[in-house]
């Protein structure tokens, strides 16, 4: 029986079958196991006719998605480098590119197929693990990605230069300016959760600028148009700011698994511990972690 096809973005299983050229039983198999994009809907499957082109050359041997990495998520300025660095040893060969957005909106983007990479961080690293999967657990894509430790990073409140403050319940009771994090990132997660711990939330902060990434958080304190934002060691080191420390937490990375052994990321993950000289100099990280597969637990 011919199978006619209506033009709609979303196709059936039997449309989706013979837009691939599979048969129906192996077109379920896939989509069981979460290796072809596909979403069920009302007990059906459907599947959206612009990812399953995607997936198509991705499988091709040396399709041309295999030959770029686009990160985005957390800011990091370890990370920065790493790409700095490895983007003139790849020449013309290979394309790598890091945008930072915060983690839920680079999840976001992940889910969208819009990066291959998203570099996230939740909560003090003792409960990572489980923060971690429970944020990738809010995108029905997640059975098919997986995280890899890149390190551990001391979280903490930077602080302009000259200011001497050592307590951020002194910067929430009182007017200090707060370069403030947006919303879904996890450096202001993390201020959130230790203003709490002492009887603050972020409305008791006057906040004078939101920025949407770390480093753009620390220009505005070596600008001296804030007084303190959320952010790492090792950034407040970067720009030469004063800093609070407030715990340490997990570093990770969360991609599609078939992105894990692709060469070029396995050579990010290279020029990253590369970099070992530069996280010394900046404090603040633990770089053990580095390679690690993290549990989907």
């Amino acid at each position: 029986m011919q199978v006619t096809d209506d033009g709609s973005p979303n196709l059936t299983a039997r449309q989706a079958a013979a837009y691939l050229h599979l048969n129906e039983k192996k077109l379920y198999e896939l989509a069981n196991a979460h290796e072809i994009p596909a979403a069920r809907v009302g007990g059906k499957w459907l599947f959206p006719r612009a990812l399953l082109d995607d997936w198509l050359r991705e499988q091709a041997h040396g399709g041309v998605l295999t030959d770029r990495l686009l990160i985005t998520g957390s800011d990091d300025p370890l990370l920065s480098a790493t790409v700095s660095a490895l983007a003139p040893q790849l020449g013309a060969d290979a394309y790598v590119a890091y945008s930072p957005t915060g983690t839920l909106p680079g999840l976001a983007l992940l889910a969208a197929r819009k990066a291959n990479v998203c570099a996230i961080h939740w909560g003090g690293v003792d409960t990572s693990s489980t923060q971690h999967a429970m944020l990738l657990r809010r995108f029905a894509a997640h059975p098919g990605w997986a995280r890899i430790r890149l390190a551990h990073r001391e979280q903490g409140v930077m602080l302009r230069r000259g200011l001497d403050v050592d307590a951020i319940e002194t910067l929430a009771a009182f007017d200090y300016r707060w370069a403030m994090r947006s919303a879904g990132t996890g450096s202001r997660h993390f201020l959130e959760s230790a203003l709490a711990s002492r009887g603050f939330d972020v409305g008791d902060c006057t906040i004078v600028a939101e920025a949407h990434g770390e480093r753009e958080a620390a220009g505005l304190l070596a600008r001296e148009e804030a007084d303190c934002a959320p952010g790492t060691r090792a950034a407040a080191s970067e720009f030469g700011l004063g800093f609070i420390a407030l715990g340490w937490e997990a570093f990770e990375l969360a991609m599609p698994r078939d992105i894990v052994f692709r060469k070029l990321f396995q050579q990010l993950l290279q020029a990253y511990r590369a970099c070992t000289p530069l996280a010394d100099r900046l404090g603040g990280y633990d770089l053990g972690p580095l390679g690690q597969i993290a549990s989907s637990d």
